[in-house]
């Protein structure tokens, strides 16, 4: 073949390879592009599948975890209970400008997107799957769906899960659904989850109170909690959370969100330092358990409270609450020593205070340190009254219009006698109970035996009135009816029911709100997101006539002048009380009141090591016996002083003409209430159980202990003021040695 041939055979040869190749190109183009095609085709059938497959849902269990928080009734936190720092709000509560910086921190375009980012979840993929970690953006609808619906662990299940549920969710949910749920999720930082926990321990305000500024740095957070934490930031941190805050208020103003004037004069808002959430020590635990218990008897189950979430206000006064705490300290705990004596260490203290317009308690005091002793001083049922009872025994005369034996009408200035161990006349059942000392005080009228607790002349009254409208009286002036022991025999005169301080403070409570009922309340308001306990209210109706009430107020202003309760003269203030010491001492009290506060306290002793047992208070303190009007009266009335904290205490406006705080009438009516010459052979002392001995110190009478037979003699001479004279104390004469 020539060489003119070969070139003509190469250049058919170059032509046919090309038309070869560009078949070869069209065709492999060809099949790339199906390739694609099909595979295209295959994720979005598999997209389908997937959509159609996975459902939203429920929370995930972390994500429903709440705290309980207890405040103060001005705000301040008490406690907060719970393994998770959170406490869910709904988004009305969180200001507009603040829901702009949390957009405008994470997901400028929220409001119009879809829920999902596409290209930051492809990434997201990728880096997970190159295991470069958690690299990649998120929507805020994608980051709630995490944080509420599936976890935090990076797979690519996950990460497609989350797509899928973030499209869904974008289209069943609202957009402040959403942005609400993301807030409250999130993590914070300092165990802060959700933004109320957050607005709580960076600036020790709620949500609702926060500032744009102070929006704009919660939002930052997110991003990197524990290195923007600016308490412990280094330099470079601090500087790298500047450059957030200020990227999100710029970020703001580019949304029109934020004038761009306001947000020329703005500075960084520093965070209060951290500080660690209360617990349950000292009085706290005491506090948080009486309130949880009256939520409970509002309606609301225990696995409601359980479940979290609620923000629970108290009606607790945090100066009056340290004042209660201050004068136990100052008048009790620093004058026992459980090293030296034994009985120190039997000495329980527990203290109820009332505001008796709103019913609300304002301080409570339940024992020592809850850790050690959680059963509360404050609520708990199981010691006698003691001679507190005794102003309800008059209450129920005044209200019942009742009459003495022989049909005289009881007044404050009625005579009685007052001889021990006298026995009762019109019971059924004999009881002849003795005064304290076995003091014999004679023919004395209603106003005087109060004073000095005389025992024979309330356990007559009761009888005159009739035991069972005593009861009344004092169930409906606020007595527990669940409280052991409350039979209707003559020995209830003398207190041997059950009653807690709680109570006590509500009785006392009612008759200084003029017979107007109140039902002592610890809890103000109860609320969980959108939902808020409808509480009882504390005032309730008229239980007793206004001068019934009235009357017993006037006369127990005589037991603080002139009887057991003097040590709370000191005070200065117009004051109302009753002193209570019960069998064996086994318990001591005195409730007081001024025109505004209402107060309750009592001592019992409890030996712990020995099961709780009730034990004497004999010796506690290096004295002998315990009265109510010794450290009972001296808390109540440190505690006073410093409750009111130098205001005055006002005045009593009372509707009576009778009693101490008014001149009584000149020539008190005498009355055959007085012993008859001999008692009747079948009058025999009441049996009485084992520590339930009617009198407050003394053993019940033996059956040969007769009536007196001396005829009645004129009262005691009274003074300029119109007041009997003093007299030694017949219930609880004395102070504790060293008061």
């Amino acid at each position: 073949m020539g060489r003119a041939e070969a070139r003509r055979a190469q250049k058919r040869g170059s032509r046919r390879a090309k038309r070869s190749g560009v078949i070869r190109r069209f065709f492999g183009w060809r099949k790339l592009l199906g390739t694609f095609l099909t595979v295209s085709a295959l994720g979005i059938a598999a997209f389908i599948a997937l959509y159609i497959a996975v459902d939203v849902p429920g929370a995930n269990a972390q994500a429903k975890l709440q705290s309980n928080t207890y405040k103060y009734s001005d705000g301040t936190l008490i406690a907060r209970t719970g393994k998770v720092n959170r406490e869910s709000v709904p988004i009305s509560k969180v200001p507009k400008d603040v829901q702009h910086a949390f957009v405008a921190a994470e997901n400028k375009t929220f409001y119009n997107d879809s829920g999902v980012d596409l290209k930051g979840t492809a990434r997201g993929l990728v880096n997970t799957v190159t295991g470069k970690g958690r690299q990649g953006g998120s929507t805020i609808t994608q980051q709630y769906v995490k944080n509420y619906f599936l976890g935090q662990e990076q797979t690519v299940s996950r990460k497609a899960k989350e797509l899928i549920i973030a499209l869904k969710v974008d289209q069943e949910k609202t957009k402040d659904d959403i942005l609400a749920g993301y807030m409250n999720t999130s993590y914070y930082g300092r165990g802060a989850y959700g933004i109320q926990a957050a607005a709580r321990a960076y600036y020790d305000v709620d949500a609702e109170d926060l500032s744009v500024q102070q929006g704009a740095y919660l939002a930052a957070l997110l991003q990197a909690p524990s290195q923007y934490e600016w308490s412990a930031a280094s330099a470079t941190s601090r500087k790298l959370v500047l450059q957030r805050w200020n990227y999100v208020l710029d970020n703001m103003v580019e949304m029109r969100w934020l004038d761009s004037g306001k947000r020329a004069g703005m500075t960084f808002p520093k965070p209060v330092a951290p500080k660690p959430a209360p617990g349950l020590d000292g009085q706290t635990g005491y506090l948080v358990d009486a309130a949880e218990q009256e939520l409970i008897n509002s309606g609301i189950s225990e696995q409601e409270l359980a479940a979290g979430g609620w923000n629970i206000t108290l009606g607790i006064n945090k100066g009056k609450q340290k004042a209660l705490e201050r004068a136990v300290d100052r008048k009790l705990i620093s004058r026992l020593d459980p090293e030296q004596r034994k009985v120190d260490s039997h000495v329980q203290a527990g203290a109820v205070s009332v505001d008796p317009k709103t019913g609300l308690v304002a301080a409570l005091y339940g024992g020592r340190n809850y850790r050690a002793h959680e059963l509360s001083n404050a609520t708990r049922r199981d010691y006698q009254p003691a001679s507190t009872f005794k102003p309800l025994i008059l209450a129920s005369a005044l209200e019942n219009d009742a009459t003495t034996q022989d049909g005289v009408p009881i007044k404050a200035s009625t005579i009685y006698d007052g001889t021990s161990k006298r026995p009762v006349k019109g019971s059924d059942t004999a009881f002849s109970p003795p005064n304290e000392d076995d003091k014999d005080y004679g023919p004395i009228t209603v106003q005087r035996a109060m004073n000095k607790s005389v025992n024979s002349v309330f356990a007559q009254m009761a009888v005159d009135v009739g035991l069972e409208e005593v009861k009344k009286t004092a169930l409906g002036l606020g007595m527990s009816p669940k409280a052991g022991g409350f039979d209707v025999r003559p020995a209830m005169s003398l207190g041997v029911m059950e009653a807690s301080p709680l109570d006590m403070a509500g009785v006392y409570a009612t008759l200084d709100n003029h017979g107007e009922k109140v039902t002592p309340r610890l809890v103000k308001s109860a609320e969980r997101g959108e939902q808020r306990v409808q509480l009882p209210d504390p005032i309730g109706e008229q239980v007793v006539d206004r001068t019934t009430a009235d009357t017993v107020t006037s006369v127990l202003t005589g037991v603080v002048d002139d009887g057991t309760g003097s040590a709370v003269r000191r005070s200065g203030l117009e004051v109302a009380g009753k002193t209570g010491t019960s069998d064996d001492n086994k318990s001591a009290w005195f409730t007081g009141y001024t025109p505004k506060l209402v107060t309750a306290v009592g001592l019992f002793g409890e030996d712990i090591e020995n099961g709780g047992k009730q034990v004497t208070l004999k010796g506690a303190g290096g004295g002998g016996r315990v009265n109510g009007g010794g450290y009972p009266a001296e808390i109540w009335a440190d505690y006073t002083q410093g409750a009111l904290n130098g205001e005055p205490g006002g005045e009593f406006d009372l509707e009576t003409d009778q009693g101490a705080a008014v001149a009584p009438t000149p020539v008190p009516t005498p009355t055959t209430s007085a012993p008859d010459p001999e008692p009747t052979p079948s009058e025999t002392p009441e049996s009485e159980s084992p520590g339930t001995n009617p009198s407050e110190s003394e053993p019940t009478p033996t059956p040969s202990q007769s009536t007196p037979t001396a005829p009645p003699t004129p009262p005691p001479p009274t003074e300029p003021s119109g007041r009997p004279s003093t007299e030694p104390g017949a219930d609880e004469p004395q102070l504790v040695p060293g008061n």
